[in-house]
């Protein structure tokens, strides 16, 4: 179970985090992602380690390159743990149940399958309109 705690009296909330501009590039490094976010290289690192959905991949190098969306997630994990007061267990849970669609594709809630797609044709049949089909590119081949 995943507890919330109550932020620190101490500590202000502020939504500035939902204001934080995310420059339009393919990859950032850990160090642009550490002042955009306003989180230590370490504390990132050490998220990678807790939160499955943080993963930037590694260059040549071996130098952590983030995604927007793992920015975007950083963020994210930033807001539940400081705004909203949640453990790191409790953050971790939270991410994976957003990050989880509602109904797999495919199924139902009952479990059964639900048919996407139900061919109706056999064998054969797909072998006659296959040959058609052929036949009709065949003739627009000719006339262009």
């Amino acid at each position: 179970m995943g507890r919330e705690r109550k932020p620190r009296s101490g500590r202000q909330t502020t939504t500035l985090l939902a204001e934080v501009f995310i420059p339009d590039k393919l990859y950032f490094r850990i160090g642009e992602v550490s002042e955009l976010t306003h989180t230590k290289a370490y504390v990132l690192r050490y998220w990678e380690t807790e939160f499955p959905a943080l993963k930037p991949s590694k260059g040549a190098t071996g130098q952590r390159l983030y995604r927007r969306r793992d920015v975007e997630t950083v963020l994210e994990i930033k807001r539940l743990l400081y705004e909203q007061g949640f453990t790191i267990e409790g953050a971790r849970k939270k991410l994976a149940q957003d990050s989880r669609p509602t109904e797999p594709a495919g199924e139902r809630e009952d479990g059964a399958q639900k048919h996407l797609f139900r061919p109706s044709l056999d064998g054969p049949q797909v072998k006659a309109l296959k040959r058609e089909l052929q036949s009709i590119l065949t003739i627009l081949s000719r006339k262009c």
